[in-house]
């Protein structure tokens, strides 16, 4: 109810208001006010009593600390239940069981009342009213015409019993005020007006069929502990000669195996192979339109100022091979495939010790050089590899931690075939060379390693592991360490490299960290055949010649390529790089070629047909001076070498025909082929270096 003026202005002035001159709702405050006056407390102006209020404390309130007061609690609310039941269960006619029900009701009613409102206009509130006897409402809408001189003033002092009366009677909506007054046009109210339609229903239609119950049979038995032992012993058998089953067929029958695969593979209708396959195709063709210059070059161009060089040759550089994940491991090893001879295996590692982590195993093609044909990452870094000759899938790899894996290229999936671990007999030092060999009595594959511990092992692909054989341990003195267990034990001897005689299959040679290569057999282990003490640093790399019978090769970091004649304790070659070597390799072609890379990033490549002093080739192939060659290898049949450096990239390179050149015949005489001519030239080099010696005996 409004308060008049005249009250107001007096509340303001701050005056003293009698009890029962205020409206109901200010009561409270007029009561608070007399009391303050009885007590003799000043008041003052309405904003002094605001902001005069003090803070009462109750008497029972806690007093807590700062830390207590800081303290949250978190008190987390959901909606769930907590006497909702957990554990009902439904009896299901599909499985035949009782099943627990997951989905439990978590509504809980507490109260519920159901509402007796009615809409005034509705029909419903005309039939109650029309039964009661009430009249009939019907609502106005207040025009505002009425001036405000014309409003009866409300006094000052209502009085309580007709205080409602008057009010009431000054309601514009009242019943008296609507009878006399004309019922004006709503403009404000919800106009509600009903419409429907009707579409035409789809008819149901069911669709239903009926099956044979499948068929049931009751059975029933006993059983005691010993039953169900045996039951279990049965089963585990039954296990063990499945895993051997598979183990035999993956390790018997190859040819077979890979012959039904490929029937296999050519009978599926699998999209995804399809797909895969001529997208492959697909992505050679590109790369040979990107690069068709460079395949021109491997295919035709002859350099023919070969002429005017007298019998220097040069290198054409033709592919850059590189992958962008091994962009900082080092080209560690280099392997031509025998079968496939545009595909070649790349491992990747480090030869820097203080910075070991992670390897891989590439094969490139030389019809795509943009990215590889196979990735397999490895945990460590890979230091050596080769690939079998008549099985070109299988490929031996050497590790930096001691493990040696075969990898099966027909295999899915990233993880070797086979793999030492120290219950099979790993190494404990790196890996520096492994190399295969023919298979054994029993028709399994085996291969050799060396490694820095002094070992060389054969490892043999039985069933589904590798077996170990120690063939020989290296020492500093020449004896082989395998004396009592009392005795003194020699120093143990580095291996870093070894190759085995092409047509001899028992000897093999070992070059160790301190300089000395040791001629060795497979049967006679108790002590080295020969020892030559070949270079003051240790051998990177030896390799018997492809055709002369006697004739090897090493290299080493100081600085030296060495030509030795196996029965005779000096070299029959010396060649001094100017630069530490990294790697050597004879030619598939020629019995007195070979090709070596140094660190400054030079290949150099002799033709001791040619000249038995000078390199006939010597030629920079890396762009930086900072880029170390580490490993060469030539192709079996086509006229290129591939050379890899420290910064991962693999590049091949074409001889020039001076590099490649065969010896002129004279008039009238036929052209000699076969491996005879080449023994025979190298023969001849070698006859006139012995002469001298065998004069003065």
């Amino acid at each position: 109810m409004p308060v008049p003026n005249n009250v107001a202005a007096s509340m303001r002035k701050g005056s003293t208001v009698q009890k029962g001159t205020l409206p109901v709702a200010k009561s409270t405050k007029a009561a608070s006010k007399k009391k303050d006056e009885e007590e003799g407390v000043d008041t003052g102006d309405g904003l002094d009593e605001w902001s005069g209020k003090a803070l009462i404390k109750p008497p029972e309130q806690l007093e807590l600390t700062e830390a207590e007061l800081k303290e949250e609690t978190t008190r987390i609310l959901t909606a769930n239940n907590p006497h909702a039941p957990q554990n009902i269960v439904r009896y299901s006619f599909k499985e035949r069981s009782y099943k627990p029900t997951s989905v439990v009701d978590q509504m809980a009613v507490h109260f519920v009342l159901e509402g007796s409102l009615l809409h005034q206009d509705s029909d419903e509130a005309r039939r109650l009213r029309a039964k009661e006897g009430l009249p009939e409402e019907t609502p106005t809408v207040d025009t505002g015409t009425e001036p405000d001189e014309e409003k009866p003033e409300t006094p000052a002092t209502p009085i309580e019993d007709g205080g409602e009366e008057a009010g009431e009677e000054d309601r514009p909506d009242s019943v008296a005020s609507k009878t006399d007054r004309k019922e004006p046009k709503v403009s404000n109210q919800f106009n509600f007006s009903e419409r429907a339609s009707q579409t035409l229903n789809n008819p149901l239609r069911e669709r239903s069929c009926q099956t044979e119950p499948p068929p049931r049979s009751n059975f029933s038995d006993t059983v005691n502990q010993w039953e169900i032992y045996d039951a279990y012993v049965e089963e585990l058998q039954q296990q063990e000669k499945n895993k051997e089953k598979q183990k035999a067929v993956a390790s018997k029958n190859d040819n077979d195996k890979s012959k039904k695969k490929m029937v296999l593979m050519e009978t599926q209708n699998d999209d995804i192979s399809k797909v895969g396959k001529a997208s492959k195709i697909f992505e050679r063709m590109v790369n040979q339109n990107t690069f068709d210059d460079i395949a021109q070059d491997f295919k035709y161009f002859e350099d023919a100022s070969d002429e005017f060089r007298d019998q220097e040759g040069t290198l054409l550089p033709l592919w850059k091979f590189q992958y962008d994940k091994a962009k900082r491991l080092s080209v560690t090893a280099l392997c031509w495939n025998k079968k496939y001879q545009d595909l070649f295996a790349v491992g990747m590692g480090s030869y820097d010790f203080s910075k070991q982590g992670r390897g891989m195993l590439v094969y490139y093609s030389l019809k795509n050089s943009a990215f590889p044909e196979f990735i397999y990452p490895t945990d460590s870094g890979v230091l050596c590899l080769d690939i079998h000759q008549q099985h070109s899938y299988l490929v031996a790899v050497g590790f930096y931690d001691g493990c040696v894996a075969v990898y099966n290229l027909k295999e899915e999936g990233l993880e070797p075939l086979y793999k030492s671990t120290a219950k099979t007999g790993k190494h404990t030092d790196p890996v520096w060379q492994v190399r295969w060999q023919n298979d054994d009595m029993d028709n399994n594959h085996n291969f050799y390693s060396v490694s820095s511990d002094g070992r060389v092992v054969s490892w043999t692909l039985v069933k589904n592991e590798l077996v170990f054989t120690d063939i020989i341990r290296l020492s500093l003195n020449g004896a082989v360490s395998d004396g009592p267990e009392g005795a003194e034990q020699p120093g143990i001897a580095c291996g870093t490299s070894f190759d085995f005689h092409k047509q001899i299959d028992y000897l093999f040679l070992v070059g160790t960290e301190e300089g000395k290569i040791h001629k060795c057999s497979k049967t006679y282990s108790s002590q080295f055949l020969e020892t030559y003490d070949a270079h003051s640093m240790a051998v990177d790399a030896v390799k018997w010649n492809h055709f002369h019978p006697k004739v090897f090769i090493s290299c080493s970091s100081d600085w030296t390529v060495k030509i030795w004649d196996h029965a005779i304790n000096t070299p029959m070659f010396t060649f001094d790089l100017k630069a530490a070597v990294g790697d050597v390799a004879w030619s598939p072609y020629s019995s007195t070629v070979f090709a070596a890379v140094t660190t400054d990033g030079t290949v150099h490549v002799f033709d001791l047909n040619i000249n038995k002093y000078e390199p006939i080739c010597h030629q920079q192939v890396v762009a930086k001076k900072k880029i170390k060659l580490t490993h060469i290898e030539f192709n079996p049949i086509y006229p290129i070498l591939i050379v890899g450096d420290d910064r991962g990239y693999v590049s091949s390179l074409k001889l020039s025909p001076n590099l490649r050149k065969k010896p002129k015949c004279k008039k009238g005489q036929e052209q000699p082929k076969g491996s005879e001519v080449e023994i025979a030239k190298m023969e001849k080099l070698l006859s006139l270096l012995r002469e001298p010696e065998q004069s003065t005996v």
